[in-house]
């Protein structure tokens, strides 16, 4: 259990970030578990492993691809511990797979919205969104890019430091310069955190405000989001909860003991409207908002009756 609470540490203190990461090693801390638990009762591997499950999913409570992730893996089957464990690695495995190829193809497809010579504006760090970035420009399409700096952690530092690696021009900005500079952008292509069945966008926080912004300009948002960071149990009207994280990332402690009467907000996601996306580029194609529920059903593989009977328990053994 030591080395999985070591990652499930890592991920709530974002040293491993970004949804599809944090998926990635969910799956991969559950294998590693699984195979490295000694007893041979059955009951006991499948009461442990759903403790561990419960574990890692409470670390960051609105990443959906966590959940997504560790249900994959705990639909396992199996009569013996042997068995069990066999199975857990085909899912874990199979999911990191599935998840790293589903970052090229959400590449390819998105690319061909871009044209030559388009300005970009992204939030945040997203894997799938760069990668649509990073296919038009390996396509030799002369693409500019402009990335918000995405306080208070700064993961535009990293967007950008990875688009220079790739040669692609970027300027950053502070994020309250999104609206006067929305004039000079073609088209927004941002990440996701979680996509609702009605098709609304949580991600970083001020993705909402760059969403309006291009709103308002007419600008198109694409949003790249792998098909497991869709919210099953959003079809039940359950809202995703918004972490809200310390308020030493805004402020140092010293600095807010100076002050009497000031407290600090810091909501790490928003949620953006259907009505400000245009389109969601998933790695089984592109899809309006709207079809949000069609993903959930058809690929996610989630039934109402799967939903109102297991709810957010991580049962293994689902297939024996």
């Amino acid at each position: 259990m030591e080395q999985l609470l070591e990652t499930a540490k890592k991920i709530k203190s974002m040293e491993i970030r970004g949804a599809g990461k944090i998926a990635r090693a969910a799956a991969a801390a559950l294998r590693d578990y699984a195979e490295r638990l000694t007893t041979n009762d059955i009951n006991e591997f499948n009461e442990k492993m759903e403790h561990a499950a419960e574990v890692l999913v409470n670390t960051r409570p609105t990443a959906v691809s966590l959940p997504n992730a560790v249900r994959a893996v705990m639909r396992y089957g199996g009569g013996t511990v042997d068995e069990a464990k066999i199975s857990i690695k085909k899912l874990a495995d199979g999911f990191i797979a599935s998840s790293e190829n589903a970052i090229k193809r959400i590449g390819e497809i998105g690319a061909r919205r871009v044209r030559d010579g388009d300005t970009i504006m992204t939030h945040c760090n997203s894997a799938a969104a760069n990668s649509i970035m990073a296919e038009a420009h390996a396509q030799g399409k002369d693409i500019n890019v402009i990335a918000t700096e995405s306080r208070p952690r700064l993961q535009g530092h990293i967007t950008i430091k990875q688009l220079d690696k790739l040669g692609i021009k970027s300027t950053l900005i502070v994020d309250s310069a999104v609206r006067y500079l929305m004039k000079d952008v073609d088209i927004v292509i941002m990440g996701a955190d979680a996509v609702t069945v009605n098709g609304s966008l949580i991600n970083k926080i001020g993705t909402s405000q760059v969403a309006l912004a291009a709103h308002e300009a007419r600008t198109n948002v694409i949003i790249a989001a792998e098909t497991y960071k869709f919210s099953p149990m959003s079809i039940l009207g359950e809202l995703v909860e918004i972490e809200e994280r310390d308020s030493s990332e805004v402020i140092s402690r010293e600095k807010l003991d100076e002050f009497s009467n000031v407290s600090v907000r810091n909501p790490s996601f928003d949620v953006t409207p259907r009505e400000y996306i245009d389109l969601i580029c998933t790695e089984v194609g592109a899809i309006p908002p709207e079809m949000a529920y069609i993903i959930i059903k058809d690929f996610l593989g989630w039934r109402i009756e799967e939903l109102n009977s297991n709810g957010l328990r991580f049962k293994g053994n689902q297939k024996h």
